[in-house]
């Protein structure tokens, strides 16, 4: 029994770590979910669908009948309809019907119309889910620098104080004071630009959502890269079997295909189904009382290839196929082009913070550090602190820079595939 309890123990939190690693970050979630929701191009499509679909009855059904009314042989030195015994009153009705099968295959043509605009539709709403991310990184790194660099003009006020003491009492110049303050004005400078890049965002993604370009816009803290091992054939097939673009390529291809079924019908006639009642009047000077008339027709259409008109749409609708099977293709050399260069990007960047949070960043902070207590014995130059006091803030801002270069890869990357990656 405790066996059982412990296998269940282990698989249960064997799904929760995979159900966690599946999870994004909330707010970029409801982010992604209102930017759907309140999309003006993806209501366009949503209707451009379902004027697709309508089409599909109107040309998989028959068309109306044609009723018919006529006076037939009329005598025209009387007009009367009881001199004559050929003089009828008529009442036809007629029924065009195509080949077996045709009208069915002009539906299925129109309908594949409503599935690929449905991949269009699904399509556009990867292209919102990777604009709102790329976004929300950039905002969120934006928030993070702006906060890394109000620390660093801490970190300055608090030598700006050891500059004042040192000054007191004769140990530093009045040049390193104006040197402090001035970097601590250059750094205000930064902030303000900083906030000015970071209200242009909030602005873009307001309007993504269609809100006021002042709300509030969460964030997260961009957390450390968890690195993914990719390869081009693996990320090959989530392509062909998750992105939209390449599904609406196949089903215009499979279009193409059901159009040349469709116009080999054209090889095929048609009937028309008639049916005819002729009434008839006495005749006035015998007192003859004549018969009525019923009449039954069929015709048919004579499916002459007058110059090669039936032939050329059959040849027609082959070369659309054969040219959506080359567009297909060439969009998945594409998309190897763009998965090698994405997998070089995100390796590129994976390495870059492990050497930059586990080498770089400990060394520049000590330096720091230590450029400051050799300041305080007075060992180096004042510059030599701001140098460090520099050197750290760039590195720390790097880090996020390169957290959130790789997140917006991999959104572009998930964009490419149809899929999360996550």
């Amino acid at each position: 029994m405790r066996k059982a309890v412990l296998s269940f123990m282990i698989i249960f939190a064997f799904f929760q770590n995979d159900l966690f690693a599946q999870q994004t970050d909330p707010h970029l979630e409801e982010l992604i979910n209102r930017a759907i929701e309140v999309s003006p191009k993806l209501n366009a499509l949503r209707n451009k669908r379902s004027a697709a679909d309508a089409t599909v009855p109107q040309v998989s059904n028959l068309p109306d009948p044609i009723l018919t009314l006529g006076l037939a042989n009329l005598p025209t030195n009387s007009f009367s309809f009881t001199q004559e015994p050929m003089t009828g009153k008529i009442v036809g009705l007629s029924q065009m019907v195509p080949f077996p099968g045709k009208l069915g295959a002009s539906g299925e043509v129109r309908s594949k119309d409503t599935e690929i605009i449905q991949q269009e539709i699904e399509d556009t709403r990867n292209e919102i889910k990777m604009l709102a991310a790329k976004n929300f990184y950039d905002l969120a790194n934006i928030r993070e620098t702006i906060e890394l660099t109000k620390e660093s003009q801490k970190l300055l006020e608090n030598v700006l104080q050891v500059v004042k003491t040192k000054y007191e009492v004769s140990k530093a110049s009045q040049q390193n004071l104006f040197q402090v303050h001035a970097e601590i004005t250059r750094i205000e400078d930064k902030i303000k630009k900083l906030e000015n890049k970071e209200r242009t965002l909030v602005s873009n993604i307001n309007a993504l959502i269609l809100e006021d370009s002042k709300a509030g816009i969460e964030t997260s803290e961009l957390h450390e890269i968890a690195a993914k091992n990719f390869t081009v054939s693996f990320l090959d097939s989530l392509a062909r079997e998750y992105r939209p673009y390449l599904k609406g390529v196949k089903l215009r291809e499979e279009q193409s295909m059901l159009m040349k079924d469709l116009a080999e019908y054209e090889f095929y006639p048609n009937f028309n189904l008639a049916v005819q009642y002729s009434q008839r009047d006495e005749i006035a000077k015998t007192s003859t009382d004549l018969n009525d008339f019923v009449s039954f027709m069929v015709g048919i259409s004579l499916p002459i290839n007058y110059g090669g008109k039936k032939s050329a749409a059959v040849e027609e609708a082959e070369l659309k196929g054969k040219m959506f099977a080359d567009q297909y293709e060439a969009a998945r050399q594409m998309l190897f082009q763009k998965f090698g260069s994405s997998i070089s990007t995100l390796q590129e960047l994976e390495e870059r913070e492990e050497l930059i949070a586990n080498g770089l960043l400990p060394q520049m902070q000590q330096a720091y550090y230590a450029a400051l207590s050799a300041y305080q014995v007075g060992e180096i130059d004042f510059i030599n602190v701001i140098d460090a006091q520099n050197k750290l803030l760039h590195v720390e801002t790097e880090i996020y820079d390169i957290r959130a270069g790789y997140y917006k890869e991999l959104s572009q990357l998930e964009f490419l595939i149809g899929t999360n990656l996550n």
